[in-house]
């Protein structure tokens, strides 16, 4: 069985190939690609594989763009970070989905109906509407837990300046301390404003106000200037580039 595995969170690709040894899935994996772009050149130029895994929420974007540049020919099972109130349309229109962290159970019972149905997955520009619509979130988070010694303190999501990932441990950072946070960036950033907060690449995302200064960098990207940087560098991957410039427009 012949599968590709679209992902942007390398810790989670690991744990789905062992998930799927367990489940004694015989699989040939074809690749792991993590951007919306790289997906559609992919899509573009190979054959479509036996089964994708694609996560919702990539580097560069949610992945139902990708359906929208390439012919997906292909059986899907969508994983996401998403909560489960904000993806009904996917029971409504019958396609499949693992919800994060995915647990060996459900993995299972996807990959028992793959097999029984083994029919490709095709989604209609109708419903990929209302699926893209199901997945505005609503934000209301304005709290976040974070650890703190032994134990555990809230902080305001006003206070947060930036997160980013290092050795699969997410940090925050505001004006005077840095923290852990038990969360992975999908799962934190999926929970944000993200008219307050943007993703400027895999491991980093920033909120509008800690911004002080946007520079030119090379290979047509920018690179930012923010308050209380504790020796990080802040710069915008080329592929969200002109969306990180439409959001501070807005």
């Amino acid at each position: 069985m012949k599968i590709l595995i679209i992902e942007d969170e390398p810790r989670a690709v690991g744990q789905l190939q062992r998930m799927l040894k367990t489940c004694s899935f015989n699989f040939q994996l074809l690749g792991v690609i993590d951007t919306v772009e790289d997906a559609v050149e992919w899509f573009q130029e190979h054959t479509a594989p036996d089964l994708v895994f694609m996560d919702i929420q990539l580097a560069d974007g949610l992945s139902f763009e990708i359906f929208q540049k390439a012919e997906v020919e292909a059986p899907i099972i969508f994983t996401t970070a998403f909560d489960q109130y904000a993806i009904q349309a996917f029971k409504v229109n019958s396609i499949d989905y693992l919800l994060k962290p995915i647990q060996k159970e459900d993995l299972s019972l996807a990959l028992d109906k793959f097999i029984k149905s083994n029919t490709s997955t095709s989604i209609e520009p109708s419903v990929l509407k209302q699926l893209l619509g199901s997945l505005q979130v609503s934000y209301k988070r304005d709290g976040l837990l974070v650890k703190e010694g032994s134990g555990f303190v809230q902080i305001k999501i006003s206070e947060l300046l930036y997160c980013y990932s290092e050795d699969s441990i997410t940090f925050g950072v505001t004006a005077s301390k840095r923290f852990i946070i038990d969360e992975t960036m999908d799962e934190l950033f999926n929970s944000l404003d993200q008219k307050k907060f943007f993703r400027i690449n895999r491991g980093q995302l920033i909120a509008k106000t800690s911004i002080q200064k946007i520079d030119p960098y090379f290979n047509h990207r920018v690179k930012l200037s923010i308050t209380n940087p504790r020796d990080q560098e802040f710069i915008v991957s080329r592929p969200k580039t002109r969306d990180f410039k439409e959001w501070m427009n807005n």
